[in-house]
């Protein structure tokens, strides 16, 4: 019903309004929900956290909260998702690598939800991811009753994506930043200005649901001191490598911990019971963990509870350097723990995180020379954007983010020598990052190359010819000049006794033999047959397909499942068409 009047409504408002206009009027649309949904689940964490801290102070019951919400989250997946849901950034980019720019409508909530549960109850994690995925999600359902092209829908899951990271940081530039450095690959000029006012949408959703409560934001204290410049490049390269290490030892937990055999009630008990512990000796690991970087980056952390009485003992500054390095170390494996065992979140949070204490760490075992006195602040700041750029490889975004949130671009020079430096130095080691790696290795993500982009967009089943015709190995020759008769094709495949793909039979092959009707019950299929230069999978990357036409030098390839049945022939034709009607589909708004 509400699909109903949304569409009369709109064809009633597309009679009126140019497409460029139309397009505006959606990304407002897009950020408007987008920015209520972030706000609403920044809400519900915020309230969650703030019943929980109550009883922090008096007891340990607090620590069993996390596993309350990974269970929650769990459920919810298991009762009504199989189990099962795609999450974060991951997600979106293969909606619009390999989906055509659709986000199942059910994205718009189930994150809301179990993250809000995983992260509010304390769950190591963070909620941007889950924001940008159900960002994503309203601009793509959005687009899709709004019958927007494919290169229109993308946009809109740009503009949602764009308009969530916005709204939490109250940083609409870095919101943009964002989608185009990590979503839109294939960036025109004129989608700046649907992405800026998506993005103002969801700043002002924010603010004006919240104020200046929630929002993420700091006065620097200290102004940039150029003499500082080779202790902000040793942050760089300390970022760089801290950041492979965050990659790999989540990964690696992560896959550790989903990969367990058993119910998600027993993954759900082991997970929390490890939080539990963790929790216990470093108390900072509880949650997003934004409260404690605000300590942090405004100098305020003096003083650390250290539950074992241990680290304690070793006095200052021996103590708080071991703490807050443990801190750093255990962040990622926290995190890890959280998603792995049923919770939802993302890395965005964790990575600014352990930026934020590895840039106190720094600059306070420098400061704990006699020789040098570097700001704690500045540099816990310009930590939390070095592990943004290499986590999450996005150095533009740690730039502008941390010059938004610090009110100003006092730091933007020390911000742009530690990404830069941490961003060359992961994509030296890891060519694509953590979140991307899995989509990377099957060809299903977009990169800054329009052919291959494109590429990347098409289908095989879109345009695969499965009308061929077949015949059996064990007929003659007659038999293969009736299936010629009634085709239109210069190609056929051949099925041994079980149905399988045995070869194929090209016309240019047996054209001399349809002239002599002696050998029509003489000859067999078996000795006209031949096997393909090649064979391509249902699920293979076009890429991968592409590979195979040109060492072939072949126009027809034959699919095949997994149990080598015969789907079907790929022509090389169809691709180049294919090709040419997704390139022209790509265009200005404003043409």
């Amino acid at each position: 019903m509400m699909k109903t009047l949304y569409q009369r409504l709109f064809n009633l408002i597309r009679t009126r309004l140019s497409r460029a206009q139309l397009i505006v009027l959606l990304a407002v649309l897009t950020g408007l929900v987008s920015g209520m949904l972030a706000a609403l689940m920044k809400g519900l964490v915020h309230m969650i956290h703030s019943g929980i801290l109550e009883y922090q102070q008096h007891s340990f019951y607090y620590l069993l909260y996390p596993m309350a919400g990974l269970l929650l989250s769990a459920f919810l997946i298991h009762r009504f998702f199989g189990g099962y849901i795609e999450r974060g950034i991951a997600m979106v980019l293969r909606s619009i690598a390999r989906k055509g720019s659709f986000i199942p409508l059910s994205h718009t909530w189930v994150h809301v939800l179990t993250s809000s549960v995983t992260v509010g109850l304390g769950g190591s994690a963070g909620l941007e991811a889950p924001i940008v995925a159900t960002g994503a999600a309203a601009g793509s359902n959005l687009g899709r009753i709004s019958d927007l092209t494919y290169a229109e829908r993308s946009l809109l899951i740009a503009c949602g994506a764009a308009a969530g990271i916005a709204a939490v940081f109250n940083a609409p530039v870095a919101g943009v930043i964002f989608a185009v450095e990590i979503l839109l690959t294939d960036m025109l000029v004129s989608y700046f200005i649907p992405l800026i006012i998506s993005a103002v949408t969801g700043v002002l959703c924010s603010r004006i649901l919240f104020g200046e409560e929630l929002l993420f934001n700091f006065r620097l204290k200290q102004a940039f001191d150029y003499h500082n410049v080779p202790f902000y490049l040793l942050l760089g390269l300390l970022a760089g490598f801290v950041s492979l290490y965050y990659a790999r030892i989540y990964k690696k937990t992560e896959h550790r911990i989903s990969g367990w055999q058993t119910g998600y009630g027993w993954r759900v008990l082991t997970g929390g019971i490890l939080l539990a512990g963790l929790y216990f000796v470093l108390p900072p690991l509880f949650g997003e963990g934004y409260d404690r970087i605000t300590l942090v980056a405004n100098g305020l952390f003096t003083s650390f509870s250290d539950n074992t009485n241990l680290l304690s003992r070793l006095g200052e500054p021996a103590g708080i350097l071991l703490f807050v390095a443990l801190i750093i170390l255990f962040k990622p494996v926290a995190a890890a723990i959280t998603i792995g065992s049923g919770g939802n979140g993302g890395n965005f949070a964790p990575s600014l995180f352990t930026g934020a204490y590895l840039g106190f760490f720094f600059a306070r075992l420098i400061n704990s020379t006699p020789w040098f006195k570097i700001p704690e602040g500045n540099f816990s700041l310009v930590g939390m954007a070095g592990l943004l750029s290499g986590v999450m490889y996005c150095p533009l975004t740690g730039i502008f983010l941390i010059a938004e949130v610090t009110n100003g671009y006092e730091l933007f020079i020390p911000l742009m020598i530690v990404s830069a430096v941490s961003f060359f130095i992961v994509k030296s080691y890891e060519p694509y990052s953590m979140d991307l790696k899995k989509l990377a290795e099957d060809g299903q993500m977009f990169t800054h190359q329009k052919e291959k982009n494109i590429l990347t967009s098409i289908r095989l089943a879109d345009i695969m010819h499965d009308t061929f015709e077949t015949i059996s190995i064990d007929k003659k020759l007659r038999d293969l000049v009736d299936v010629i008769r009634r085709s239109e094709k210069n190609i056929y495949a051949v099925l041994d006794q079980k149905g399988k793909f045995a070869g194929i039979i090209e016309l240019n092959d047996v054209k001399q033999r349809l002239f002599d009707s002696r050998q029509f019950d003489v000859v067999p299929v078996r000795s006209l047959m031949k096997k393909p230069p090649a064979t391509l999978e249902e699920d293979e990357s076009m890429h991968s397909v592409m590979e195979k036409f040109d060492l072939t030098r072949s126009w027809f390839l034959p699919v095949l499942d997994k149990q080598k049945n015969f789907r079907g022939f790929i022509s090389k034709t169809k691709i180049f068409y294919k090709y040419r009607e997704l390139l022209s589909a790509s265009h200005d708004i404003y043409e």
